[in-house]
């Protein structure tokens, strides 16, 4: 007959529940699992299907009761460091909903904006459209098992109860944020440059011939040469986001590093 004791159930439990916690972490703040169009229950289920799938790859856990404060703190230590991995792939998306505004409000179409459930508020449409094509980039280029190959080998990087994390790790996290910018600005300058060129043309049009109506043929004549540009730079695009991408990846790894080069994990 079998019996289990109680402590055994116990480590059991601990033994899934902790690489669990950062499992979940990462589903709920990364791209495509993370989105905030799929139900809690869907991301909830997505999330214990990637932990019995990785189940192989857990290392030995701490000793330690999950109903104690010590497993507590494992627990919320484990989520914040999942959420920081997906907030750290994130920051190519963010770079496109940036690309996607400033395009906009050189467009005029500041105005075509609609609910975003990922946003949690008013998007421009053309930030919305991009964000789509990002996400299909990131699909195709199986972005989304590359990611979950990463979570499987942060359990080697930085081992559960490794409670002395280095501070500069997160400073990784932070520094990559200026990436939102840089990228974003990147990406929407030919466009940004073409319509602000269309811009001076038409100014000096009003001035050479006052009796034109500017914003008749004004707004037309920019959505044309926005939508033109745009359409010949979507050609490029995938390369470009193919490279934010691996920049994502590479912040993963050294955010996993740098946390734990201060328990004695090699970096």
């Amino acid at each position: 007959m079998l019996t289990v004791t109680a402590a055994q159930l116990d480590a059991w439990l601990a033994a899934f529940a902790f690489p669990l916690a950062r499992v979940l972490g990462l589903i709920g703040a990364g791209p495509v699992f993370g989105n905030n169009s799929l139900p809690r229950r869907v991301k909830l289920v997505v999330g214990l299907a990637v932990g019995v799938g990785l189940a192989p790859a857990f290392p030995s856990v701490p000793a330690v009761p999950l109903d104690s404060w010590a497993g507590l703190l494992i627990l919320f230590e484990q989520t914040l460091i999942g959420i920081a991995m997906g907030l750290a792939m994130r920051v190519a998306f963010a770079a496109l909903d940036l690309m996607g505004e400033l395009i906009s409000l050189q467009m005029g179409l500041s105005f075509a904006t609609f609910f975003d459930p990922l946003a949690g508020g008013q998007t421009a449409v053309v930030a919305e459209f991009l964000t789509l094509l990002a996400t299909l980039v990131f699909l195709s280029l199986n972005g989304h098992l590359l990611m979950l190959d990463t979570l499987a080998r942060s359990f080697e990087w930085l081992p559960i109860g490794s409670t002395n994390l280095n501070k500069e790790g997160w400073m990784v996290l932070v520094r990559s944020g200026a990436m939102i910018f840089a990228a974003g600005l990147l990406m929407a300058l030919p466009v940004v440059t073409a319509l602000l060129i269309t811009n001076i043309a038409l100014g000096i049009l009003t001035r050479a011939a006052p009796q034109l109506n500017l914003f008749a043929i004004g707004f037309p004549i920019t959505l044309t040469v926005g939508f033109g540009v745009l359409l010949l730079a979507l050609g490029h695009l995938a390369p470009l986001l193919q490279r934010f991408y691996d920049m994502g990846f590479d912040t993963m790894a050294t955010l996993l590093r740098t946390l734990g080069q201060s328990v004695g994990v090699r970096p």
